[in-house]
This record gives C-alpha cells, sequence and structure tokens, in this order.
C-alpha cells in the first residue's frame, strides 16, 4: 500500500474514480476498464491500458475494490467518502467566489419539497411531511427528529382532580405531544386552586422549556415568599410531584421509506439486521446524535456507518440540523444505499432543514 492518500492522487486517477463512480451509482454492477473506456470516448486521451494502469493503482490506495477475479470494481467507502469530499470543496469554492451552487437542486426536487410542506405550520407538521418527501426523492429511508426540548415547550396544562390526595395532570406541548400523569399530593388542592394554578402556568410559561418552568416558578417562591405563597404554594406542589416532567416524552422520531431499503438486492441476513438497528428508535437518535450538530449550519455526510452500527454496512447518512427557534432543535436526514445522486441530495436535505425556520413564522409556502 503505498503512502500518499487519496488526497493526493494524479489528475488522471481523479478522472477515472469519478468515471467509476459515476458508473457504479448508475448500474450497481462492478465497472471493467472498457466501460471507462467508452465513459470517456477517447476525450481524455486515455488508452484502455492506461486506464487498466490507474485502476489497479486506485485499487492499491483503496479507493476500489475487486469483488471477484474477472470482475470489474466496485468503489469502496474510502473513495465515496472522497467524492463527498471534492463535493463540499467545489461547492465551498464556488460560495466563495460568489458562483452560488455549482450544480443547482433540480426543479423536480424543489418542487416536490414545496409541495410537501406547503402550509406546515408546526415542527410536527414539519418533521411528519420532512420524512415522507425526503423518503420520495432519495429512495431511501427519510428521517426527521425532533429534540426532547423541542417537544418540551408548554403548550397548555389541566389539572383535573380525581380523589384525595391525586390530581390528574393533562401536558400538551407545543410540538403536540400529549401526557397523562396522576399526581400523588402531599396535601389537599381544591378545584379553584387547581384552576388558578393551570392559568397561571398556561397564561405566564406557553412556549417556555418544561424545565425552564419549575426552575422559574421555584425560584419566585424563593425570592417573593410572603406576596406568592398563597397564590404559588399549590402551583409548587404540582411541579414537584411530576405535573411538568415530561420524562414520558422522549424525542420525536419520524421515519419513511423502508420499503426502499427493502427493495435494494441486500442478502437476507444483513436485511434482518439492518431493519432490527433502524427499528430500535432509541440507537436511531443516539446516531442521528452522534454524526449530526445542532450547532452547525452544515450538511453532515457519512460514509461507513457500520462503525457506528455493524448493521448500517454500505449505507449512507446525509443530514442537516433543524431549528424551530432559539432554544429548540431537531435533525433532518436520509439513509440510503451509497449508490445515490450525492450532490442533489446534500442540497435537498439542506434546503429542506432550512425552511425548518420558517415554520413557526406562519406556514410554509
Amino acid at each position: 500500500m503505498r503512502e500518499r492518500t487519496e488526497n493526493r492522487i494524479s489528475q488522471r486517477e481523479r478522472l477515472v474514480l469519478s468515471a467509476i463512480l459515476e458508473l457504479y451509482i448508475a448500474t450497481g454492477e462492478p465497472v471493467a476498464s472498457q466501460a471507462v473506456a467508452r465513459f470517456f470516448e477517447n476525450k481524455e486521451g486515455l488508452s484502455s491500458a492506461t486506464i487498466r494502469n490507474v485502476m489497479a493503482d486506485l485499487d492499491e490506495l483503496g479507493l476500489l475494490d475487486q469483488p471477484h477475479t474477472s470482475a470489474g470494481r466496485v468503489p469502496t467507502a474510502k473513495a465515496f467518502r472522497y467524492h463527498v469530499e471534492q463535493l463540499q470543496e467545489t461547492s465551498r469554492q464556488a460560495a466563495a467566489m460568489g458562483g452560488g451552487q455549482i450544480s443547482p437542486m433540480s426543479s423536480e426536487f424543489r418542487g416536490q419539497i414545496e409541495e410537501s410542506l406547503s402550509g406546515v405550520s408546526s415542527p410536527q407538521q414539519y418533521l411528519e411531511r420532512t420524512s415522507h418527501v425526503l423518503a420520495l426523492i432519495s429512495s431511501g429511508l427519510g428521517v426527521a427528529l425532533a429534540s426532547s426540548s423541542t417537544q418540551q415547550l408548554l403548550e397548555h396544562i389541566h389539572f383535573s382532580r380525581l380523589a384525595a390526595g391525586r390530581v390528574l395532570a393533562v401536558l400538551v406541548t407545543r410540538a403536540g405531544a400529549v401526557q397523562d400523569r396522576v399526581l400523588a399530593m402531599d396535601r389537599e388542592l381544591s378545584y379553584d386552586e387547581l384552576e388558578v394554578a393551570a392559568r397561571y402556568l398556561n397564561e405566564n410559561f406557553r412556549g417556555w422549556q418544561l424545565d425552564r418552568i419549575r426552575a422559574e416558578v421555584a425560584r419566585r417562591v424563593q425570592a417573593e415568599q410572603a406576596e406568592y405563597d398563597r397564590r404559588l404554594k399549590g402551583i409548587e406542589e404540582l411541579c414537584r410531584q411530576g405535573a411538568l416532567a415530561g420524562d414520558g416524552l422522549g424525542p420525536m422520531l419520524y421515519m419513511e421509506g423502508m420499503a426502499n431499503l427493502l427493495a435494494g438486492g441486500l442478502d437476507r441476513e444483513h436485511l434482518r439486521q439492518m431493519l432490527a438497528a433502524l427499528e430500535a428508535k432509541q440507537r436511531l437518535v443516539e446516531l442521528l446524535n452522534a454524526y449530526v450538530d445542532a450547532r452547525q449550519h452544515e450538511v453532515r455526510v457519512v460514509v461507513g456507518l457500520e462503525e457506528a452500527m455493524p448493521a448500517m454496512q454500505d449505507l449512507v447518512l446525509i443530514g442537516a440540523p433543524a431549528r424551530f427557534g432559539a432554544d429548540a432543535t431537531g435533525t433532518v436526514a436520509v439513509i440510503a444505499p451509497t449508490r445515490i445522486q450525492y450532490q442533489e441530495l446534500m442540497q435537498a436535505v439542506g434546503y429542506v432543514a432550512s425552511l425548518s425556520g420558517r415554520v413557526l413564522d406562519g406556514p410554509v409556502h
């Protein structure tokens, strides 16, 4: 194995590798030197013998693999990573020169995205429709995740007295999640006290994160005990007993397009392992959180997911952070076979993510 890296391959090697990637993405079949020669049609002055030598060099660099002795070559995960890095570098150079995107997203993709997200006015609607449209345009798995903080913004709370020492708290979050919780109270609260507590929380803290509400109620009780004692004591008790715990909510995760992966030609055992991994939603949430940083704005592409989850071999993740306000974040992503049109899907995921910030400002048009 030569010491030089794929970042320092020659122009000729880059041309041949790009041709092999394009042919493999289009056909899914190992690429022979004759196919590469036909691809160039002698425009680059590369003979079949030269192409064979270049392919052997790329093989030594770990960018190509030969499944069978007589077969052509297939790009490795390392080659796909190199391909993505080149696309990103070209895009950055174009942006620095004020030229925008080298190859704009197709009008078909843009139209599908805008039609799917038309009229969206809440994070929940955005996430549901995003998973659908990303599955549609990628022929892979469309994934949309809202962080627990996104879901745990108070929209409304209601209290009902069930029996002595028992209160039912019905919590509705801004994302539309509903949680019922029976609270065991240390002291009796009247119907009037429960009504006052609910009204106070709804009027003062709608749109707040649940943990911030609990901390603020406790702070107000401590800071202005005399004034707030009568009114807030019951509210503090309800909060202390778990009315705003939100621990049963967890992050919202939407997935669509599993059937697309089923049609991908994977062997049965690999398919079984992959489906089991995807159905374990907590593992998928961990995968998204590990690779897509909400503090960043750019699209992240990860080839070689098997390093984090062995069952995800031969799949690629394209993800970007979504934002629903100052504190609420999420992730939109595509999980698909490595044989995809990277540039268009990177642009599509980035475009979908950029629309998330408009959700709470009114319906997306």
